[in-house]
């Protein structure tokens, strides 16, 4: 069996668009993955002409050698964009090579280490009692789970960290005074604040018990986390950004995390694995991070399954919306994610319309500004 294309598709996911890329064969096969970073979306379609160049005549079993090939071959190592194609191409080699032995992708992966996955749910509400309200109605539908924004207060557009630090403690006050102890809160403060807001805030929700507070800083230097872990002990999760393994290891070797927010669609299954396994070493377990489609959720899902160290899968919908492109997904019910018992992902498409989809971008990411007019992070 030899690749003989490898093709981006932009596929309509509600009012955003997902960046897939289909391996196809000249066995009529095809393997399918979902790119992580939406934003650079031109980029990343230059990407995928780039490296299906050294794809077209290959091997779609060596998976590992790929991998080496496609990170490494341009000497300089394929980090940020590139990663994140390269997790896609990854992806779809797994899907490919499940399919081609019949079997689904959790079985190659080492069969399966828990019965199904523990997901969490997005609270979307801005108001605290609408948020409430929205929290409850996900409770009594059967999630446990639930992940609130560290949102501000002021206008759209405006970011304040002093005054968003006052109002997500509010927030999680009240929910946890409405919610009580057995329903586990998310903080994600999405690398918005500074060190000092930061250690200010956890220090302030130690007496709530989040289950985590996520990205309380930003990614570029992961040293920060030492200087929060010293002073915090509410369960630190971060990794969303990161797509490899050199990049993980400080967090990992350092112990400065509780939760490894691996997301396959930045990092591939290959190197997921291996992440995995360091975390193990230091008692850390994967978060994954899985904000996007039914393609990275369902990769999401094989690889939770397997694993031993996972603690709980995004999962930002209750369900998956309506589409006239996926014919098959994976089984999501409140609160836990199961893979189809199908070959591979055991995620079909209909090829005809995701071909069909006008080569668009996704929906462009907010851009947020302190008071002071300078940018900060969305």
């Amino acid at each position: 069996m030899k690749i003989t294309n490898v093709e981006p598709l932009f596929v309509p996911d509600g009012a955003n668009v997902m960046l897939l890329v289909l391996v196809s064969t000249d066995s009529g096969e095809y393997g399918v993955g979902e790119v992580g970073m939406r934003a650079r979306w031109r980029t990343v379609r230059g990407a995928v002409d780039d490296l299906a160049e050294l794809l077209v005549g290959a091997d779609p079993s060596r998976i590992e050698h790929l991998w080496q090939v496609l990170f490494r071959s341009g000497f300089f190592p394929a980090t940020g964009v590139l990663c994140s194609v390269l997790a896609a191409i990854d992806v779809a080699l797994w899907d490919l090579r499940g399919k081609t032995l019949g079997v689904p992708l959790y079985q190659l992966l080492g069969g399966a280490s828990r019965d199904h996955v523990e997901c969490y749910v997005h609270v979307t509400s801005r108001d605290p009692e609408a948020m409430v309200a929205e929290c409850e109605r996900h409770v009594e539908a059967g999630w446990r789970y639930l992940r609130v924004p560290a949102n501000s207060p002021g206008a759209d557009g405006e970011y304040d960290q002093r005054a968003a630090l006052r109002h997500t403690v509010a927030v999680m006050q009240r929910l946890r005074s409405a919610l009580g102890h057995d329903v586990e809160l998310l903080l994600d403060v999405h690398t918005r604040f500074d060190p000092a807001e930061a250690v200010t805030l956890c220090r302030e929700l130690e007496p709530l018990r989040p289950y985590f507070v996520e990205d309380p800083l930003r990614s570029e230097n992961l040293d920060g986390y030492r200087m929060l872990r010293q002073r915090t002990t509410v369960p630190l999760a971060a990794g969303e950004q990161l797509g490899t393994k050199w990049e993980f290891r400080p967090l990992i070797e350092g112990e400065l995390i509780d939760h490894a927010r691996v997301d396959v669609a930045n990092t591939g299954l290959t190197e997921a694995r291996k992440i995995a396994a360091m975390a193990e070493v230091h008692h850390i377990n994967l978060a994954t991070h899985s904000p996007l489609g039914p393609v990275t959720a369902a990769a999401s899902a094989h690889l939770n399954l397997a694993l031993p160290n996972v603690s709980v899968q995004e999962q930002p919908r209750p369900a998956f919306p309506p589409s006239e492109v996926f014919t098959a997904l994976p089984r999501l019910a409140a609160g836990r994610i199961t893979p189809a018992e199908r070959p591979g992902l055991g995620v079909e498409l209909d090829l005809a319309a995701a071909r069909r989809a006008l080569p668009r971008g996704p929906a462009p990411l907010p851009q947020l500004q302190r008071p002071d007019g300078s940018f900060t992070n969305w």
